[in-house]
Formats: structure tokens, sequence, C-alpha cells
């Protein structure tokens, strides 16, 4: 029997370089504007050596047989990171530089998926997917990961995960059923995917213990223009999720990025939704939902703008406007604006998201 030794000690120093490197491609994806790229790139390029370097130990580690299942699915993992390091550094021209990072953030969510089967392989794993206030009890996180639906589900056909129109759900392993809790669903931004969008909130919702739901658009992005399609399949999928789980209806927040956030808040302003507020990111007001000069729909309703100063595609103009517009109309409006934000999600803003929608959502410090 090989002594699995070099293996453990191989894998523990794969891991903390894997989640440094998504947790600095993450950190990267929010700070880019047109003239931060070549710093970013610059940045990013000796942590992919570090860990081509460590996968290449692994894999030349000796190795019996029932390791290999591991083996795989944790190179599996490190591979997709050193994909999306590799797309986002690729030297251009300027005009291909928006197609690099979309492959590179593809690249960096299906690293989360493989990685999320190991989470209890190494704390560096664990902590990947568990807010600092839980990280040091995170067999807590799993404590019922065995009971039926629990975990990350689909719909669509199996052979499939990438079908549009369809979505994706967590419920934390720690839930049981017996009592209530929040439903937060998550809308991506244009050409992305609720499969890939999942991971944005998964660690919040896996701490916090809250459903998500990231369901896809129908076509490339939402249905912001024509006849709406994407409405009924967003709202069966909600329906779906409360029949067959525990979901208080008195707290689903809807929540979206970019086109998800645009069409989020202009479903939203509709009425007739089981939606109890909004977090809009990066977004802007559909002009659809201006009537006679005045926003339709939103006296009373609670509603959350997040947007970035250094924003290319919507400049924060329009989301200092929205607010005005929609707190004119009646609506209790949340504003909040980072100095130093593109064109990006800000997962630092998640829990600040979540105790503005539900207090009951806080967690404590982790010294508290």
């Amino acid at each position: 029997m090989t002594d699995p030794a070099p293996f453990r000690e191989a894998a523990r120093a794969l891991a903390p370089v894997t989640v440094e490197a998504i947790e600095a491609l993450g950190g990267a994806f929010r700070r880019l504007d047109r003239g931060s790229m070549w710093e970013l790139q610059s940045a990013l390029r000796p942590l992919h050596d570090r860990l081509d370097e460590a996968l290449t130990a692994l894999r030349e580690a000796p190795l019996d047989d029932r390791f290999l299942p591991i083996r795989d699915q944790l190179g599996a993992g490190a591979d997709a990171v050193l994909e999306a390091l590799a797309a986002f550094t690729r030297p251009v021209p300027r005009e291909q530089r928006s197609g690099n990072a979309l492959e590179s953030m593809r690249g960096l969510a299906r690293a989360q998926e493989f990685l999320y089967p190991l989470r209890s392989l190494t704390p560096d794993l664990g902590a990947l997917y568990a807010e600092p206030a839980v990280r040091g009890d995170l067999a807590a996180l799993d404590a019922h990961s065995t009971e039926p639906g629990t975990g990350i589900q689909r719909s669509g056909p199996d052979d499939d995960p990438d079908a549009r129109g369809e979505f994706h759900l967590y419920v934390p392993e720690s839930l049981d059923g017996s009592e209530p809790r929040p439903l937060v669903v998550a809308l991506h931004g244009g050409m992305g995917h609720g499969r890939d969008f999942l991971w944005t909130w998964l660690r919040e919702a896996r701490s916090r213990r809250f459903l998500l739901l990231a369901p896809t658009s129908v076509g490339p992005t939402w249905a912001l223009m024509g006849t709406d399609t994407d409405r009924p399949r967003l709202l069966s999928s909600v329906d779906f999720v409360r029949e067959r789980f525990n979901v208080d209806g008195s707290r689903i927040l809807l929540t979206g990025l970019s086109d998800g956030s645009t069409y989020g808040l202009s479903t939203f302003l509709s009425g007739d939704t089981p939606f109890i507020a909004m977090a809009a990111v990066a977004g802007v007001l559909h002009p659809k939902n201006i009537e006679d000069g005045a926003i339709a729909g939103a006296a009373g309703k609670r509603i959350s703008i997040t947007h970035g100063a250094k924003d290319w595609m919507f400049p924060v103009q329009l989301a200092q406007a929205a607010q005005q517009a929609l707190r004119e109309a009646g609506a209790d409006v949340r504003y909040h604006e980072i100095p130093d934000l593109a064109h990006a999600y800000p997962r630092e803003e998640n829990p600040a998201i979540l105790e503005w929608f539900d207090p009951t959502l806080a967690l404590l410090a982790p010294d508290s």
C-alpha cells in the first residue's frame, strides 16, 4: 500500500493557493474598469505560476487507487481556476477583453462547483463556502446533509446543466425543514447563467441558512424588450420551491446584477409577485416603468440600490437619478454607492443587503 502522506501534503499545499486564486480573481472582477486591466493582470500572473506548480506536485504524488477520485476532483477544481486565470491574464486587444473576462468568470464558477464536494477536505476549502463568523464550526453547516432535498439541485435535462430557462437551487445542508426560512432569488447579468450566479450568494446562504434560487433567462439575457418570456418561468420556479420546502412567504428577496437587476426591478415594480423587497446591483430603471413622468408601482416598495462609481456600462449618475425618482414615487430606498467598484458584483455587500432585507439574518462577529 502506498504511503498517503505525500498526497495529503500536496493536497494541503494546493488547497490554500487555489482558494487564494479564487478570491483574488473575484477581487479583480470588481475592479475591472477601462484603465486597470494591465495592473490586475500583472498581479495575478504569479498566482497562476504558483497554482500550476502546486497542482503538478499533487498529480506527481504517489497514490493508491482509492484516493484517485479525490485527486481528480481537486485537480479539476484547480484546473478550472488555472483556466480562469489564463483567460483573464491573456494579452488580447481591448475589444476582446470583455469576452475574456466572461470566460474567466465562468471558469471561476466552475471551479467552485468542482470544489464544493471537497469542502471538508481542508479548512481552507471549508472556509471558501462559509462566512468568517461561522468558520469556527464548519461541521455544523453540514448537520443535516443527508436530509432529502438539501444541497445543490437543478431543473431541466439531466444531461444539460447549462439549459436555458431552467433554474439552480441551493438548500442549506443544515436545514431539516422544521422552521420556515427566507428565500433569495438571484438573477444573473447579461450573457450569464444561474448555474454560475448561484456561487455569488451560496456562502451567505449556507452560513445564514436561507434558500437560494438562481434562475436562468430563456435567451442570452432577460426579457427587457418585447414579450416577457421569462416572467412565467421565474414565478413558477418560486412556486416550485415554496411547494416543496418550508419557505417563509413574508421573507422572499429578489436581487440581480446588471440586466438581472434591471429586469428584476421592472418585475418587482409591476406588482403581483411574491417578492417582499428588491436589491438592485449595477442596474438601471427600465423606461417601461415610467408612465407620464412618474414611476408606476413604486409606492411603499422596499428597494436597495448598490452601484459602483466606476461603472463603465451604466454610469453612476443613472443610479443616483433612479434612487431619487423612486423615493419621489414613494418607495423606501436604500442607496449605497461604492467608490472603487466597476461594472461587477460586489460580493462583500451581501451581508449588508441581507441585513437590510431581514435583520434576523445577521451573523455575530467571530469574537462576539
